[in-house]
């Protein structure tokens, strides 16, 4: 009971203090991240005048549940078929930031002489930018609909991502106390094997089990099933030796791609944002004050090596990726801080015990002044452009500024060769993982079984090897056959056949070579199962593939498998272009001319609401064209001026950055103001009999002026004790009538003082 008191204290003590102090920081314009690292220094023992927590224990074990939640929320953000239409571009900004970013950090923890695993953990902070510190930072200063800020977000995505996967090569490093090669190759490979694995089977499992309970899910069952299915995530995740936290993104991550994910993401906001707001407040708790000054200079370095660390090796990174030099400068100086990601690899560090405990207050400390200095570096991206043109040579200016990603759309001979290589090789690395998980299910769960009952009735294990091997071949048999024939049909295939009689002993080759990986799958679980000679377990391996490939119900099941698969892929953006939540097709094209479409929604205190598109004139303010709007599962195309704007509308609207930040500007500022004493405006309902010397005496309800000078109504009028029924409104108003009339407690204080 003493347990539960204390708790239930610290966790009032936190909740409390975190509301006062947010609330400040939201008036003060700051991210709140940062106010509830202040509310956590508040209530740490280090602040001794003040209350402090009881059991920090207790506090880290609600922390460590905020981070699954939190990753759990980051997942449902993301989508493979996002990252995949991405590009290349993105990535190689990715990979060059935070290759160069880490290396970096290691550098200067190396400088100053801090042990290995501090250097290399706060590598691994120090590249990772903070996606909601952005995020604020572009909303406040107008930034969003610009076409500079969607490219960071497609980086700040691909970040998270691989910060996921950094996370769990560093608890493979830590395990190992040393960065070895052997295990790192390892560790990837693990983590592609299981990745692929889940997503695989989550997006077969999760979306049918989804649709087939459907209509018994409102809000409550849907939190309480999203919220079972991430802590069932994150429970294998750590019996197959991740973190807890790894899987509950996978698992958002798949639910993200069902139809459900948007509800989803509504509903577990706000559990998200009590258990973050836990985990952040932990986070101010471990800040010392003592360590802070003693670390004083190291904290200022650091604050220096990101600032240009992002700098230069941002703005090459977007370069690399294909960003002109003005764009590019603009992503990198964006991204020059450090934040939630930063605090979960140290707590992962401290976790571990492989980490000095100094290293988590400098990195919380560099986070606060890199976050305040944020918007100023955004800011300083266009004067540096500035100086730049004027200092470059011109031959370098124009080559910098007209930068354009290759394109991808030639029919070559070379690029028919990488699109077919590329999907043969994913369909065979995709079928083979399945193929091994199910072989090893198999073998694990199903064989003892099968052999003790063999024994029981034969008094031989060898019929229950042999209904395995038959039941997991059977198993198999549709991956194998898929990624055997698979794109054998294809159009690149026939035309690289029919093009060259030089591109046939290739294709060929690409036939054999999946052949014989499938053969190896076959003679694996006969080798296993059996003490037949080699020979003989390659020639039952071959009669097995011919039968496969020959079967023509194996291969409907294979391309019902196939294209359920898809369908689930698929069906988040299926129900988004059926309700009309999706952009336009052309709306990639316009951006080869500097143009958008940006997404608006109208507040609903917006002053624009239930105006006509021809009275805002937003075309003569702004230079815009709206192309759509959005209403609920509606869709208004090419909207006239006659179309009245709704509280919640998303008007798509078509302008380069300037018109579109200058509309967004607008809309945030043409509110009306919110009223502070709306109690007072409470409506109520009063009789009021006529007296004798009452002005409304003798006139009809439009003459007396109830509605129009009170802004009062009158509802009825007393007929006898039973009923009240409607005035007419031609009759003259008579001594002793009674009026039942709504309106505002001072307006009907006034008609009964004139009535007096």
């Amino acid at each position: 009971m003493a347990e539960l008191h204390n708790l239930v204290k610290d966790l009032a003590l936190i909740l409390v203090v975190a509301s006062f102090v947010t609330l400040l920081f939201k008036k003060l314009n700051q991210p709140l991240v940062l106010g509830y690292i202040v509310a956590g220094f508040l209530v740490s023992p280090h602040m001794p005048y003040l209350m402090s927590v009881v059991d920090k224990a207790d506090i880290h074990t609600w922390a460590d549940i905020g981070v699954i939640f939190l990753l759990f929320s980051l997942g449902l953000d993301f989508s493979v078929k996002k990252i995949l239409k991405m590009g290349a571009s993105p990535a190689i900004a990715a990979c060059t930031i935070i290759f160069c970013m880490m290396a970096l950090g290691v550098t200067v923890g190396k400088a100053f002489g801090w042990q290995q695993m501090d250097c290399i953990f706060l590598g691994g902070m120090l590249a990772m930018s903070s996606t909601t510190i952005i995020y604020k930072a572009f909303a406040d200063m107008g930034l969003s609909q610009q076409g500079f800020a969607a490219t960071v977000m497609s980086v700040l995505i691909l970040e998270d991502i691989l910060a996921i996967v950094m996370m769990v090569m560093l608890s493979a490093v830590a395990s190992g106390n040393s960065p070895d090669g052997g295990e790192l190759l390892g560790s990837l490979f693990k983590i592609g094997f299981f990745l692929i694995l889940w997503f695989v089977i989550g997006l077969f499992a999760i979306p049918l089990f989804l649709k087939g309970v459907r209509r018994y899910l409102n809000n409550e069952t849907l939190l309480i099933v999203s919220l079972g299915l991430c802590c069932l995530m994150a429970v294998v995740s750590t019996q197959v030796g991740f973190s807890a936290a790894f899987g509950a993104f996978v698992m958002g991550s798949i639910l993200a791609e069902t139809i459900e994910a948007d509800k989803i993401i509504k509903i577990v906001e706000p559990v998200k944002n009590l258990f973050g707001a836990v985990f952040f407040v932990s986070v101010g708790m471990l800040v010392d004050p003592k360590i802070l000054v003693e670390y004083a200079f190291p904290i200022l370095i650091l604050v220096i090596t990101i600032l240009l660390g992002q700098a230069v090796f941002g703005t090459l990174g977007y370069m690399f990726g294909g960003q002109t030099l003005k764009n590019a400068l603009r992503c990198g100086f964006s991204m020059a801080q450090v934040g939630e990601f930063a605090f979960i690899i140290a707590t992962l560090g401290l976790s571990l015990g492989v980490i000095s405990d100094f290293l988590y207050p400098v990195v919380v400390a560099v986070s606060v002044i890199t976050t305040f200095l944020t918007p100023y570096m955004i800011r300083a991206a266009e004067p540096c452009y500035n100086a730049l043109l004027r200092r470059l040579p011109r031959r370098w200016v124009r080559r910098l500024t007209h930068i354009e990603t290759v394109s991808s759309e030639s029919l070559s001979s070379d690029n028919l060769w990488k699109s077919l290589i590329r999907a043969m090789v994913s369909n065979t690395i995709i079928y083979s993982i399945l193929s091994g998980a199910v072989i090893t299910v198999m073998f694990s769960l199903a064989l003892p079984v099968l052999r003790r009952f063999s024994i029981s009735l034969t008094g031989t294990h060898w019929a229950g090897n042999a209904v395995c091997g038959l039941i997991t071949i059977l198993l198999i048999s549709p991956f194998l056959r898929a990624f055997v024939m698979k794109k054998n049909h294809s159009e690149e295939f026939k035309t690289l056949w029919t093009v060259r009689r030089i591109n046939r002993l290739p294709l060929v080759f690409t036939v054999l070579a999946r052949v014989v990986i499938a053969l190896m799958f076959i003679f694996y679980i006969c080798n296993y199962l059996t003490r037949f000679k080699n020979a003989l377990l390659i020639v039952i391996a071959i009669g097995f593939l011919v039968l496969m490939v020959l079967s023509r119900s194996l291969k409907k099941r294979s391309i019902n498998l196939e294209r359920l698969f898809v369908q689930n892929l698929r069906s988040r953006d299926i129900e988004a272009r059926v309700k009309g939540r999706k952009k336009p097709l052309f709306a990639g094209h316009l951006l080869d001319r500097d143009i958008h479409i940006g997404c608006i929604e109208i507040p609903e205190d917006s002053t624009w609401a239930g105006k006509t598109l021809q009275k805002l004139k937003l075309r003569n303010r702004f230079g815009t064209h709206v192309s759509s709007i959005l209403r609920g599962s509606h869709r208004i195309n090419i909207p006239n001026g006659n179309t009245i704007v709704f509280p919640g509308d998303k008007i798509q609207v078509i302008g380069n950055d300037e018109q579109l930040a200058a509309i967004s500007a607008a809309i945030a500022h043409e509110i009306h103001p919110e009223e502070f004493n709306i109690e007072k405006r409470e409506m109520v309902l009063r009789q009021i009999e006529l007296s004798e010397s009452s002005p409304f005496i003798g006139k009809t309800l439009r003459e007396s002026g109830i509605r129009d000078e009170y802004n009062c109504m009158v509802v009825g009028v007393d007929e006898g004790q039973t009923h009240i029924t409607l005035i007419n409104p031609a009759r003259d108003l008579e001594v002793g009538d009674t009026l039942w009339v709504v309106g505002e407690r001072d307006n009907i204080k006034r008609i009964q003082e004139v009535n007096q």
